[in-house]
């Protein structure tokens, strides 16, 4: 639906600002990426809203720097036209998640390099830029600079074999490329070479004091998770130090000094200010957001690894420029999502990617429940088929499935599909309506409390138990025989019952918006806000109800197996299979000819000719059968 109207913050409410990391734009993200940042922050925006707040969503496609000049010269394209591709492959991939953005931009605008270059003169005419000229890597191959990023080799603190000259993905440790054991340029493999160039540095070192008030107050008002405080208090108690904020590249935001023209700004510089300018792009008052931190809340969404860029260098880049910046409030980091195990590989083929998830013909939903009820927010976790089975059948079928399809098909069929008359202060003596009642508001207000906190996981478990709850009060109390011996309680099932289930449709919204899209049209009632008691007689006596319908199917356990092979669970295991038959064959192959070689040699020595023995004939070496293809 197009939004005419420009979400703006209101003077006196509780505003929320909303980033998930911007997904650099030469890839496509896996399931990792999908729940560490944009569907995360999907959720907490869906909430913020259904609890009344001015809400704005913001997100876009990181496209500038290194890897975009690289991957154009490799696919015969301009930077420009792979940017313009993967943006919208990038769109297509949130747009079947059932991603929300209020806008969803890119950081290739003029309202990038404006504000970009705006923050960056401000820094310099402050006095927190600095010349230096440096040694870099340079590839003497094809004749270019390398980011650091582009130089891979062997981290010297783990050993990490594939580690990157920036960091290693595998300890986390910020790296010099010229550390890195045995380095060899990504796009070529040459050995680079140290050469010198000029660049400018921003001076962390000059502006840590004010970094670290503002980390000790944030982070303790905003109640950042502990891998988001322990990732920046590392950085500080290292002590910040100069940091190269400009490249040799082409493709970036031009660097505004004389002498500067074939440089522009490093993107880990430059991308963050990407939220403020992709916000320009949504609204001309962008600063009502962006530059009024006593009106507005910024809540920001990533992977772990993007911790650094968002709680030093952009804030400190802000504090630089002396003017009031909208500063980070609460902090929402994950851990990593691995799958089966290992790590996801598009290269390889392993791994759920976004635009593969769907090959499945299982509905984002249940993906979306998947990975937010496994996502990785004190340690790594994983994607296994059989969990994702599992999840489906055991808890989406059998408990909130269940709950509103027997309920919705017996007021179909016994009611005339019409609410009885019935009364939320009802008591029987063989049940307890008010504790049923006091029941459901205690698991409602521990939901609102884990969801004001970000506590994801934590909230979708309780929309289940709030479910379960509906389940137990079904059991036993909703049937013909209870209708007919009991008719005023089994009324009031129904009646509580059916409220239970919209208040579950506005709690699940965030998690699974279609469930709850679903649930609504058989309710035959609209989108109701999350309030802090429920409302059990929100829908009352003589409400007419939609028709009955399935939110999820039995997902047949079989296809464990057909997935695995069809999204390369265990490829790594049978490429190294394969190649270990193959070098097996090969083996055998070249014994045989060595023999035969033998053989013939000695006849010819011997000038003479035997006959083979019965019995003694060389077994014959079967040929291989050639490895099964993957299933597409």
């Amino acid at each position: 639906m197009a939004k005419t109207q420009k979400i703006l913050p209101e003077k006196g409410k509780n505003n929320i600002l909303i980033t998930s990391a911007l997904p650099y734009v030469n890839n496509v993200p896996h399931l990792g990426n999908v729940v560490g940042s944009v569907l995360s922050a999907d959720v907490y925006s869906r909430y913020s809203k259904l609890r009344g707040r001015p809400t704005l969503f913001i997100c876009g496609t990181d496209e500038y720097g290194t890897a975009t000049e690289t991957k154009a010269l490799e696919t015969g394209q301009t930077p420009k036209e792979l940017c313009d591709e993967f943006h919208q492959k990038h769109k297509a991939v949130y747009d079947w998640f059932d991603i929300e953005f209020d806008y969803f931009g890119r950081t290739t605008t003029e309202k990038q390099t404006e504000i970009a270059q705006d923050i960056f003169t401000k820094l310099y005419k402050n006095g927190y830029l600095e010349e230096r000229t440096t040694t870099q890597p340079y590839c003497e191959k094809h004749e270019s600079f390398l980011a650091d990023r582009f130089v891979e080799g062997t981290c010297p603190k783990c050993q990490y074999d594939d580690a990157r000259g920036d960091q290693c993905d595998k300890c986390g440790s910020l790296l010099d490329p010229f550390e890195l054991v045995n380095p060899h340029c990504k796009i070529d493999g040459a050995t680079p070479v140290p050469r010198q160039t000029t660049h400018i540095f921003i001076s962390l070192d000059k502006l840590q004091p004010e970094i670290e008030e503002w980390f000790t107050k944030s982070s303790k008002e905003g109640a950042w998770p502990q891998n988001g405080i322990s990732i920046t208090r590392s950085w500080l108690d290292k002590g910040l130090e100069g940091r190269s904020i400009t490249r040799d590249l082409k493709w970036g935001t031009p660097v505004p000094l004389p002498g500067y023209d074939k440089k522009v700004l490093y993107v880990w510089f430059d991308a963050c200010i990407g939220y403020p300018s992709i916000t320009a792009n949504y609204t001309d008052d962008w600063k009502l957001w962006w530059q009024d931190p006593e009106n507005v809340k910024l809540y920001q969404f990533m992977g772990k690894d993007n911790v650094p860029f968002h709680t030093v260098i952009f804030p400190g880049s802000c504090i630089g420029t002396g003017e009031k910046w909208t500063q980070l409030n609460h902090l929402s980091t994950t851990e990593y999502l691995n799958y089966e195990n290992g790590k996801f590989s598009k290269s390889r083929g392993v791994g759920v990617f976004g635009d593969t998830a769907k090959e499945t013909g299982i509905p984002s939903s249940v993906w979306r429940y998947f990975l937010l009820a496994n996502r990785p927010e004190t340690g790594d976790s994983q994607f296994e088929w059989k969990a994702f089975i599992m999840a489906n059948n055991s808890e989406l079928l059998k408990n909130l499935g269940n709950f509103v399809n027997r309920l919705v098909k017996f007021v179909n069929a016994k009611c005339d599909s019409v609410i009885p008359d019935f009364s939320a202060s009802y008591t029987d003596e063989t049940f307890d309506f008010p504790a049923f009642m006091a029941e459901v508001n205690t698991l409602l207000a521990e939901y609102n409390t884990e969801m004001e906190a970000v506590h994801i996981r934590a909230s979708l478990k309780k929309v289940m138990e709030i479910s379960a709850a509906g389940n137990n009060l079904l059991t036993g109390r909703l049937d013909n025989a209870s209708l007919a011996s009991h008719p005023e309680r089994t009324k009031t099932v129904i009646g509580l019952a059916l409220n239970l289930a919209y208040l579950v449709s506005s709690l699940v919204s965030p998690f699974m918006p279609a469930t709850s899209t679903s649930i609504l049209s058989q309710l035959n009632a609209p989108l109701h806000p999350i309030d802090d008691t429920w409302r059990a007689d929100a829908l009352q006596g003589g409400h007419k109800i939609g028709n009955a319908a399935y939110l999820f199917t039995r997902i047949d356990e079989e296809k464990e197996a057909v997935w695995r092979t069809m999204y390369g669970g265990t490829q790594a295991s049978r490429l190294a299979e394969e190649q270990a038959k193959a070098k097996k064959k090969a083996d055998k192959e070249k014994k045989k000819a060595k023999k035969a070689a033998a053989a013939a040699g000695a006849q010819a020595g011997e000038a003479k000719i035997e006959l083979p023995v019965r019995g003694k004939e060389p077994l014959p070496v079967a040929e291989e059968q050639a490895p099964a293809a993957a299933a597409p």
